[in-house]
């Protein structure tokens, strides 16, 4: 019997999955995509094949006590019934944060899941989420393998000075340094570098991961040497709903001047700020995009969100000594042109020229003369997990094979 594997990617209110056919292909074989979206307040559930065709649709009444528990008991049934025979063989999963012990993907026990639970204050919006989808399937099917791979382990390429704060090293020795984020992204863009440009596989490029949550990224020959995200994912650029880097004193003054307790001044930079916070209106660069004209706290928004990109670019062209590309990933990077737009117009110090109309068209190349250039590559974490997974359960193959 032919043998899938499933990917789960659990956000704060939606659970992304991938089914690949486990063939042993280089290239991931996949059959499904889809996602739950509105966990807790409006579920729906869409599915697509391998084509991009919507093979199943779902929603569910507004205020459903409708979570992780419910959407996987509905996946099982729904992959029972569309696998076509094929037996599911393994579970991978995205896991923000690995900390300093876990730089590659790991097949899961429950000692594991034990450790990695420790690290939920480093990504409390985060860690408890990727980790619920992996208690419930332990249960539900005990014997069945599961696999993390993790956001934070693609950087830890990075130099050690890189990933250091100006803190007492008996702090940087307890886990207090910079980890980044967005990993599984950044890693997936790297694979994906020989096929767009050649120059992209060795030069000095940086990613800009822009969706909800936001970072850039910055390559030397393939190989991550810094990002933006540090400690927490808080740090950097201006997000959805999370305020990027600020000074630290705010958080004191959010605590002495308005009262707020450490998990309510937590809360409140992880949720309330951002593009939500600055706008008033919303987290969504769409709406923002559309209310831009009538509203000034929109285009302020909008503003704040470009210019901190812009300086943070600079922070890392400074730190590879140069740069060769651009590339642009996720929600936004991918198809808000005009965000693009607006980011290479202001790199031109850089020696970037932006070609409008390939911009405009959902071009590769978005940028034109002979400095550097800039590219849209979408992303796919996913596909990146599947990758670590089989290189995980094939070494645990070997392994037994050995004993």
């Amino acid at each position: 019997m032919a043998k899938v594997q499933l990917v789960l990617n659990a956000g704060s209110s939606s659970l992304k999955f991938q089914v690949f056919v486990d063939d042993g292909a280089d290239v991931p074989n996949r059959l499904y995509r889809g996602l739950f979206e509105g966990l807790g307040t409006d579920p729906h559930f869409k599915v697509k094949d391998h084509e991009g065709a919507v093979v199943g649709e779902e929603r569910w009444p507004h205020d459903t006590a409708y979570g992780f528990e419910e959407a996987l008991a509905y996946l099982s049934d729904w992959l029972a019934a569309h696998r076509g025979g094929h037996q599911l063989a393994a579970v991978g999963h995205r896991v923000v944060h690995g900390g300093p012990n876990y730089t590659h993907a790991v097949r899961l026990t429950p000692e594991i899941i034990a450790e990695l639970d420790t690290l939920s204050p480093l990504a409390p919006l985060h860690q408890p989420r990727s980790l619920e989808p992996i208690r419930i399937i332990a249960r539900r099917v005990p014997g069945l393998p599961q696999v993390a791979a993790f956001d934070t382990a693609f950087h830890r390429t990075q130099p050690e000075i890189a990933q250091a704060f100006a803190i007492p090293q008996s702090l940087t020795d307890a886990g207090v340094k910079r980890y980044g984020f967005h990993g599984l992204s950044y890693a997936y863009l790297a694979t994906q570098f020989p096929h767009v440009d050649e120059r992209l596989v060795h030069g000095k490029v940086v990613a800009a991961h822009l969706g909800s949550g936001a970072s850039l990224g910055a390559y030397a020959a393939s190989k991550s040497i810094a990002t933006t995200m540090g400690f927490s994912a808080l740090d950097g650029l201006v997000m959805g709903t999370r305020c990027g880097t600020i000074d630290a004193g705010v958080v004191f003054y959010l605590q002495r001047e308005l009262g707020m307790s450490a998990p309510e001044a937590e809360h409140f930079l992880y949720t309330k700020c951002g593009l939500l916070g600055v706008s008033g209106i919303s987290n969504d660069m769409r709406e923002l995009r559309e209310k831009a004209e009538a509203e000034p706290s929109a285009q302020r928004a909008i503003d704040l969100f470009v210019y901190r990109i812009n300086r943070e670019f600079g922070s890392l062209v400074a730190a590879l000594g140069g740069i060769d590309a651009l590339v642009f990933t996720a929600g936004i990077g991918e198809n808000d042109a005009a965000t693009r737009a607006e980011v290479i117009e202001a790199a031109r110090w850089a020696g970037f020229e932006l070609d409008p109309e390939a911009n405009r068209s959902g071009a590769t190349r978005i940028t034109r003369g002979s400095g550097p250039q800039a590219y849209v590559i979408p992303t796919d974490e996913e596909w990146t997990i599947v990758r670590e997974m089989r290189a995980v359960l094939a070494e645990s193959r070997q392994d037994a094979g050995q004993i």
